[in-house]
């Protein structure tokens, strides 16, 4: 079981590095990588389990966050009308995205940056992502609106890319051009 404990903190070199592409078929090791990430998620978005290993809530996770420089993230979240996401993705690559952007108003963290972050992250406001799923399956996904924001970040840490890296430096509230407030 994966705990708060595994997760890498800013300042990890796995966090700055890009990632190896994984090779198919996945190994039993990396397909048990990506359940177990994901079991975290689920957890970390259980009262009582969070509140029983001290987790903190997260709706995805990536393999660099735990040390591991392979492209494997993990994504389980509910979107605001209740679509639920769950993936365990190998290789996950956007294929194409809109020039239109889009953020979050509240501003976006991540479990491993244990400190408020404020500004806002422009993000596309659509992609499209090919990837291999847990089974080996591919999968294409068009996204928009907050999932395509929590796809984005995760794939950012894949490319060795903090959600803080895009932030204006000079003004972190400037709202980006051409883009989308999502609430």
């Amino acid at each position: 079981m994966i705990l708060m404990k595994d997760i890498v903190r800013e300042g990890h070199p796995s966090l700055k590095n890009a990632s190896a592409e994984v090779s198919l078929p996945i190994s039993e090791e990396e397909k048990r990588l990506l359940e177990d990430m994901l079991e975290f998620l689920k957890n970390s978005q259980d009262d009582e389990t969070a509140a029983k290993y001290d987790l903190r809530a997260g709706v995805g996770l990536a393999a660099p966050q735990l040390g591991i420089e392979k492209r494997l993230i993990a994504i389980h979240f509910e979107d605001f009308n209740g679509k639920l996401y769950s993936y365990g993705l190998v290789n996950p690559k956007i294929i194409s995205h809109s020039v239109e952007k889009s953020y979050l108003t509240s501003g976006e963290g991540c479990l491993s940056v244990d400190r408020p972050v404020e500004g806002y992250v422009p993000r596309h406001a659509r992609i499209t992502i090919k990837a291999t799923d847990i089974e080996g399956n591919p999968v294409k996904l068009r996204l928009k609106g907050y999932p395509s924001i929590v796809f984005q970040h995760e794939i950012d840490h894949l490319n060795g890319i903090m959600f803080y890296d895009h932030i204006n430096k000079d003004n972190p509230f400037a709202v980006p051009d051409n883009s989308t407030p999502i609430e």
